[in-house]
């Protein structure tokens, strides 16, 4: 990025830019190599991460700062005495042998949960510390709740040298695909990529009523295809959408709610998704394309509901289109869109068309947005430019490998000591007896434990530990797998918008410069589709299946957008009486909710 260019040395940039060199390349290097042992990879890819935490963590004291110094120190070590003694850690099943290895075990623990108040703050490294120590002390605990006394080899050797922990199936996953797909979406923005998203949705939306929050809703749809996080979402459209709109006199508190809400149902919106869409396929062990699949009406119904929404605060508000002079010209869009369409194009062809993996599919893409960098807007080529902009991209990439990696490994800790101590179990089976044997309260309870579990703990983090815990509940009530694990990130998602903590909206009144419990209430109403959406397909399966059949589905996404549109317009409009629009509210809930296929 431009002021790491700036703020340092250039030899210190010259470091900077050949870590990131070398992050990006063994990313996409284990595409093409073949099998390589998990106790290399996944290890290797902690040791990466690690500079981009500790060296270049903001806010943090001298002291935090000389201790984030140490922990690297001790950490790469560890980490590279794993990868050089991968083979005989992998006899020893699992337990610990030595001081050395207690040495590197609890190094590894502590610099993960660090690692995690560095760049998501305190909530998950908290909730992954308690896991520990339940696995450790949990024996004490009388009654159901308590677990079998674990030896401490087993219980840290578990986590850290084999794969029931640290470099688990979640380490795999962000390894092998997350980190692609995030190398992927920084080659696009880094490039005119992202001004092609904003220029197609102006074109398409600035001439319509509220043209401006429409411009917003789009691009966040596109950009969120592509990032899968809603606070990098909101930061990058957000820097042209909320100003444009406040220059248009729209009120600061709905510019900023569009914003969040637009952003948010990014991280559900095909082709990419978010890193919880990836964990859902290598959880479920299906294909990507089927996640793809299932969640494309669902999404599309959220971006509906979101777009009725902004029409109808449009009409209240008398908020005007865009002016001639910020539409792009035809010959602009026309030059620009092949910054987009031609590394999605090579992406969706290689996923849907010729079967490929999608790392493969992503590499594709990947080098063809790596060519693209070599041109402007008016197609005229520089290399130079196009280094600049290549290393630009790898630090990008680089440090949002380094934030998604510590959600996923310290995530990583808790299931291991769900796996371990088997309290997984008992949870479900304590939720089970709550729920009377009701699917609705199933339901509530796992969508409540979303919600909260949601509050500071992010989107991906949240989805994966409620799912190791409320997924098996929601299948014993006759849910298929793909609906149990999309109800759950779907509801993972709603701690983005919902108060008292709701980070989207955060971010936008920050830049809205707007009061936040104002924008939170507009964005919940906006978002109306976030909370509904999920039951709907919950009782209307067809949604998500039309691969099995394509015109129900199509009918149940008619049927719920009607319902959803209707829910949108009591909910925004204030033109008719309250008990009116509360008949209108009831209506339409049943119109989205109950099934008549």
């Amino acid at each position: 990025m431009n002021f790491i260019k700036n703020e340092l040395q250039p030899k210190i940039y010259l470091a900077v830019a050949l870590l990131a060199l070398i992050t990006v390349g063994f990313h996409i290097y284990l595409i093409f190599t073949g099998l390589m042992p998990n106790l290399v990879t996944r290890p290797l890819h902690l040791a990466l991460v690690l500079p981009w935490v500790f060296l270049f963590s903001s806010n943090e004291s001298k002291a935090t700062q000389y201790f984030g110094y140490l922990l690297l120190v001790l950490s790469l070590f560890s980490s590279f005495y794993i990868i050089f003694n991968y083979s005989n850690l992998e006899d020893q099943y699992g337990s610990l042998e030595g001081w050395i290895q207690y040495f590197v075990a609890i190094t590894l623990i502590i610099s993960v949960l660090e690692m995690a108040r560095r760049s998501v703050k305190l909530a998950l490294p908290i909730t992954a510390l308690i896991a520990l120590l339940y696995g450790l002390f949990g024996h004490f605990i009388p009654g159901n709740f308590g677990h079998q006394e674990i030896p401490i080899d087993s219980f840290l050797g578990t986590l850290v040298i084999a794969e029931g922990g640290i470099y688990g199936s979640l380490t795999g996953v962000s390894v092998n695909i997350v980190a692609v797909f995030v190398i992927l979406g920084a080659f696009v923005g880094i490039g005119e990529g992202g001004n092609a998203f904003m220029s197609m949705s102006t074109k398409l939306a600035g001439r319509l009523r509220g043209g401006a929050a429409k411009v917003s809703v789009l691009a966040s749809a596109f950009f969120g295809s592509i990032s899968g996080s809603a606070s990098a979402n909101v930061a990058s459209t957000g820097a042209f959408t909320i100003p444009t709109m406040k220059r248009l006199k729209y009120p600061g508190s709905l510019a900023a709610a569009v914003e969040a809400v637009a952003s948010t149902g990014g991280q559900i919106m095909p082709p990419l998704m978010g890193a919880g869409a990836f964990i859902m396929a290598e959880l479920l062990g299906v294909k990507y394309t089927t996640i793809m699949s299932a969640a494309i009406f669902p999404a599309i119904l959220f971006f509906v509901t979101v777009w009725i929404g902004v029409d109808i605060f449009a009409k209240k508000y008398k908020l005007l289109a865009m002016t001639d002079d910020e539409i792009p010209s035809l010959s602009l869009v026309t030059k620009l869109a092949p910054f987009f369409l031609i590394p999605f194009g090579a992406l969706l062809i290689s996923l849907l068309f010729l079967g490929k993996t999608p790392q493969y599919s992503a590499a594709l893409a990947i080098f063809a947005s790596i060519l693209l960098l070599l041109a402007d807007r008016d197609w005229n080529i520089s290399l130079k430019d196009g280094f600049s902009k290549f290393i630009q991209a790898c630090i990008v990439a680089s440090r949002q490998i380094a934030i998604i990696a510590s959600i996923i490994i310290c995530a990583g800790i808790i299931i291991g000591v769900l796996n371990l101590t088997g309290v997984g179990v008992k949870i479900t089976s304590a939720m089970l007896y709550l729920s009377g044997g009701q699917l609705w309260l199933a339901l509530l309870l796992t969508a409540l434990a979303c919600l909260i579990l949601g509050m500071e703990v992010p989107t991906t983090a949240a989805y994966i530990i409620c799912v190791s815990v409320a997924g098996p509940i929601l299948q014993e009530f006759g849910l298929s797998a793909i609906q149990s694990h999309l109800f759950i990130f779907w509801f993972a998602l709603l701690s983005t918008i919902t108060p008292p903590v709701c980070g989207t909206v955060f971010i936008a009144a920050g830049m809205a410069g707007s009061n936040w419990l104002k924008v939170a209430s507009k964005a919940m109403r906006l978002g109306v589709g976030l909370y509904i959406i999920p039951i709907a397909f919950i009782t209307n399966p067809h949604l998500i299946f039309p691969d099995q059949d394509f015109i129900l589905a199509l009918a149940s996404f008619v049927k719920i957008s009607i319902g959803l549109a209707l829910v949108s317009y009591s909910l925004v409009s204030e033109d008719r009486p309250l008990s009116i629009r509360l008949m209108i509210l009831i209506f339409g809930l049943s119109v989205a909710i109950f099934p008549i296929f």
